[in-house]
């Protein structure tokens, strides 16, 4: 019923929100560095009509960035999104969207006023009929091109400024694949080799645990839209202290393929998938951005990694460890910060003495080595679907300190922070904007919350869940099974009650004869003697 729904929803796909919308990727929309489309409900730009938003000019912030990048002007992410529009929806209230046409995340309803709460749950909590749900939506979103949105293939000035729009089309899944990519990829300073490395606009710094946070929201969301299933979460991997990739099994996330166990098994949907955007040596040699062609099957071979960087999984005490730091983040805010909860969650402070720039990868960036493959390149790991397991795993860590530690907002550095990452920059390359300091909040504000971190009576409701699932698929069986059960053993009570009848009168059955044969000797009395009670032997009193 389900696939049949999602089907004739691809019919009447719904517009949602992320970069770049298609009424945003025109030669006159770059020309005018207007991103303001028109709402279909009423067909005023960010449905001003209804009181939805407005269009309006972006602000950025002016505060100074840290010197990890010393150029300005030379990448289209600086001052994001001031180099493709100065003009963008501001939406009003609950509203939210590049053309306001969805609500803020949390709420729901034609006037965005329902509070809507989710719950991520553990995946192996999820009934075989979830799982399989699952997967298919994943499937479904890889082999699905996106209706509303297009990805970057040049650089504004390779754009000409906007005269000769780059652009390229992918799929749902992909989509968020080339975001990860964009928001990871070194930048460009102009020619062939020449880039700069240590740069990242969603790694390395304060932003990290807000802009995949974010991430996964609008990856959520999308899912949600494409298949109808308002009720879609993404579940997470609980890595602590696991020997080997628990979920690489082909009816998760895929088992190794038999010939060649650097790629996966072909038992697994996800043995036909092709990566993009996972050759960073390559575009940087050529100077190019990635072009989102399709480079060949997604690759894996968890434990077969560089035991010098990694020895093993994180454990309960390390995330422990990492939980029981009070600072947000330390020093100059990137890979060197020391006693950093950023830092040491995202894998680079040690997770056993907090220091930074550790020679062994702990937490977050442990597992991505461990996985020795696809994950293993940061710009190109959102192709391996592991990636939403694991950082919705993560992203429940980053909300286990905000719960436990309660920071203030002035925690979330306002300046000098590596570039992209000041409290009031916006995500690149996220369109609607979002600064990150808006995320430095409570996955409760935000509508959802992590199974694990539910009550105790909740964790049990929660883990007792695929078991109740199964049992309300097959409780029509077992009644009917029972019914016929009394029935049977009606029938043979009555057919025993005729037999006696019948034949209780014939003289044979009441004689001695049988009687002796059928009796067993009494080899010890039932009842004691007082002979018996007044010996040494124990008995139930005496016991006791």
């Amino acid at each position: 019923m389900w696939l049949l729904k999602t089907i004739s929803l691809l019919v009447f796909f719904e517009p949602c929100h992320l970069q770049f919308p298609r009424p945003c990727a025109t030669r006159e929309a770059l020309l005018s560095k207007e991103c303001c489309p028109l709402w279909d409900g009423d067909g005023s730009a960010c449905g001003a009509s209804s009181g939805r938003g407005f269009c309006q000019d972006v602000e950025v912030p002016d505060q100074p960035d840290g010197p990890q990048y010393p150029f300005s002007g030379l990448d289209d992410r600086e001052k994001w999104p001031l180099v493709f529009y100065n003009r963008t929806c501001r939406c009003a209230g609950n509203f939210m969207g590049f053309s306001c046409a969805d609500c803020k995340f949390g709420y729901a309803g034609a006037n965005c006023n329902e509070r809507r709460e989710s719950v991520r749950r553990n995946i192996f909590h999820l009934s075989r009929a979830e799982r399989i749900r699952f997967v298919s939506y994943l499937n479904l979103a890889k082999q699905t091109i996106s209706r509303d949105y297009v990805v970057a293939t040049g650089t504004r000035r390779e754009m000409g400024n906007g005269s000769d729009p780059m652009f390229a089309e992918v799929s749902v899944y992909d989509l968020f694949v080339w975001m990860h990519y964009y928001a990871s990829r070194s930048a460009l300073l102009g020619g062939p080799g020449n880039v700069w490395t240590n740069v990242d606009f969603a790694h390395w710094a304060p932003a990290f645990p807000p802009w995949h946070r974010v991430y996964l929201l609008h990856w959520e969301h999308e899912i949600r839209k494409l298949t109808g299933d308002s009720s879609f979460s993404i579940p997470y991997w609980d890595w602590r202290d696991a020997q080997a990739c628990d979920v690489c099994t082909d009816d998760l996330m895929g088992d190794r393929n038999p010939q060649d166990p650097s790629f996966l098994s072909p038992g697994s949907v996800f043995s036909s998938w092709k990566v993009i955007c996972s050759r960073a040596d390559e575009y940087n040699s050529r100077g190019v951005l990635c072009d989102a062609r399709e480079e060949g099957p997604l690759r894996r071979n968890p434990g077969n990694h560089n035991r010098n960087v990694v020895g093993r999984l994180p454990t309960s005490a390390e995330v422990e460890f990492t939980l029981s730091l009070t600072d947000y983040d330390t020093g100059a805010m990137d890979r060197s910060a020391n006693m950093s909860f950023r830092n040491t969650l995202e894998g680079f402070g040690d997770p056993q003495t907090g220091l930074g720039n550790s020679s062994r990868m702990g937490m977050h960036a442990a597992l991505h080595v461990f996985m020795n493959g696809s994950m293993t390149s940061v710009q190109g790991s959102a192709n391996d679907p592991i990636f939403l397991l694991h950082h919705a795993f993560v992203d429940s860590i980053y909300e286990q300190w905000l719960r436990r530690h309660r920071p203030s907002p002035s925690q979330y550095p306002e300046s000098n922070a590596p570039i992209g990452h000041n409290s009031d920059y916006h995500m690149a390359p996220f369109l609607p904007l979002h600064r990150n300091r808006e995320y430095f909040i409570t996955s409760k504000d935000l509508g959802y919350e992590y199974s694990y971190l539910l009550d105790a009576n909740q964790r049990l409701a929660e883990s007792m869940h695929p078991y109740l699932v199964v049992l309300q698929d097959v409780w029509p069986f077992l009644l009917l099974a029972g019914l016929l059960g009394g029935v049977v053993a009606l029938l043979l009570t009555a057919a025993v009650l005729t037999v006696v009848r019948r034949y209780k009168q014939l003289p044979w059955l009441h004689g001695r004869k049988w009687k002796s044969i059928f009796a067993l000797p009494e080899t010890q009395p039932l009842i004691w003697s007082k002979d018996n009670v007044e010996s040494s032997q124990p008995n139930y009193q005496t016991t006791m």
